[in-house]
């Protein structure tokens, strides 16, 4: 069998993701860094790995997989691990949840793109901070206001974790790094309350994996 191997930096959502999907599912893994504050991902090595100069990068079963959910979707169908009912109606709502993270705030919020309105702005007093909570805040209130739809538990959509919790520690952290207020999102505190209690999300955390 082949070595599994995650290209990843630690702080990234996307990589994030997938350190929580490998731990459910009980892969072990050789995690290596690409450090996105010095420009690893922008070098001829990681390039060849992903085009788009973009973490995570899994390299597991003999494949290069990239885009976060592709992989989740990869491992959901190969580890068997549930991430999603397996009625389409219910599939659908549990992709909607997550895609109101991954597809719409994850990447207004991107390293890459807060720099560059940044740098429009002229390093505005309050960038990039004022650029991610104008994002962050609303699309976690939506979020909110759509778990209204599943009936209360220790998960998003039941009582195990599955594609939409992935989706939303993450965020989440970011949430707290950039002071976003979420105090007010009682079902949402209630699912990360959960979260941290797993192993597997407990084990993925960015303080777990931040340079020594």
């Amino acid at each position: 069998m082949t070595e599994t191997i995650l290209y990843d930096y630690w702080r990234s959502s996307a990589s994030y993701r997938l350190r929580i999907a490998l731990n459910l599912a009980g892969i072990a893994y050789t995690a290596v860094p690409v450090d996105l504050v010095k420009g690893e991902h922008r070098s001829e090595e990681h390039l060849a790995r992903n085009p788009q100069g973009l973490v995570p990068v899994l390299e597991i079963d003999g494949l290069r997989l990239t885009q976060s959910l592709a992989m989740l979707d990869y491992l959901d169908q190969t580890r068997g691990l549930g991430l999603m009912p397996a009625d389409p109606a219910g599939r659908a709502q549990v992709q909607a949840l997550a895609q109101v993270i991954a597809v719409d705030i994850h990447p207004v919020c991107n390293l890459k793109v807060a720099r560059h309105a940044t740098d429009l702005s002229g390093g505005a007093e309050g960038m990039p901070g004022d650029w991610m909570r104008h994002f962050i805040r609303p699309g976690l209130q939506a979020f909110e206001t759509l778990l209204a739809g599943f009936e209360q538990s220790p998960y998003c959509c039941g009582d195990a974790p599955g594609l939409a919790d992935i989706c939303l520690m993450p965020q989440i952290y970011n949430a707290r790094r950039w002071e976003v207020d979420i105090s007010d999102l009682p079902r949402l505190l209630s699912v990360e309350a959960a979260c941290a209690k797993h192993p597997a999300f407990a084990a993925a955390h960015p303080d777990r994996h931040a340079p020594a």
